[in-house]
């Protein structure tokens, strides 16, 4: 980022873009939202060179595709790959190169995020209860749920809904950080260390909306509803755990 000029623009006409990623490389991106299609552009070019769409009903009953909004999506290591989720209460796998779908789970809510990190996928569900949860990418069945207890700041009774989940970026993907509303709360927690909660931030006024790692893993930056970006020191916690 140089010059902070918009470098390019498009329009997806009668939709609303909810969710995008890049592939590693950087020379495709793939998007998703409002109309329940995914479409991979080609970065050069920017062109449509592909669209997945289709999905009548919801969880066990979903034929392939998705039939509600999406708001996640992700490449895998394998840029042949996307992972997806939505609020039809799936988890779907997708193969561009046939543009057909590979596998899909169902989960029991809407998934607002997910993120994938090797062979395991994390999910941040918009629900009161099991909103933080480990799939494992190869079967597609649970590997386990990480626990969320909403801090005594948040309010009696306050469940926090998660519009965000994140791993770590380092190379064992050590760290998963969520947040959401209802509790209007974030968390850290170390996934190597028995999902250990790193550190809370609550008491907030409204939501949070968006988790990001630095590179190097040291920092994480959260964004919600009261327009302010935290920024939390994930290093210096880790540091400490050490000594």
């Amino acid at each position: 980022m140089t010059s902070g000029k918009c470098l390019h623009s498009f329009e997806d006409d009668h939709n609303q873009v909810y969710a995008l990623d890049y592939n590693d490389e950087g020379t495709k991106f793939v998007t998703a939202g409002k109309d329940t299609a995914i479409r991979v552009y080609d970065e050069a070019t920017k062109t449509n060179i592909s669209t997945m769409q289709g999905g009548v009903g919801y969880s066990v009953k979903t034929t392939p595709g998705h039939s509600n909004r999406i708001f996640s999506v992700k490449y895998t290591t394998d840029e042949n790959m996307i992972v997806s989720g939505g609020w039809d209460n799936t988890v779907q796998i997708w193969d561009i190169r046939v543009v057909t779908l590979s596998e899909a789970s169902t989960v029991p809510m809407c998934v607002a995020m997910l993120d994938i990190h090797r062979n395991e996928i994390v999910t941040g569900s918009w629900r009161p209860q099991h909103q933080l949860e480990v799939w494992d990418y190869g079967s597609g069945q649970k590997i386990s749920e990480i626990p969320w207890n909403s801090s005594q700041f948040s309010g009696v009774g306050s469940s926090c809904m998660l519009y965000a989940a994140q791993f770590s970026k380092e190379g064992q993907g050590r760290f998963i950080a969520a947040g959401g509303s209802g509790a209007n709360e974030a968390k850290v927690f170390d996934h190597q260390n028995g999902n250990a909660v790193v550190g809370t931030v609550t008491g907030l006024t409204r939501g949070i909306f968006s988790v990001d790692f630095s590179p190097d893993n040291e920092k994480v930056a959260i964004g919600g509803g009261d327009a302010c970006i935290r920024i939390l020191d994930v290093a210096k916690h880790d540091r400490e755990l050490e000594e």
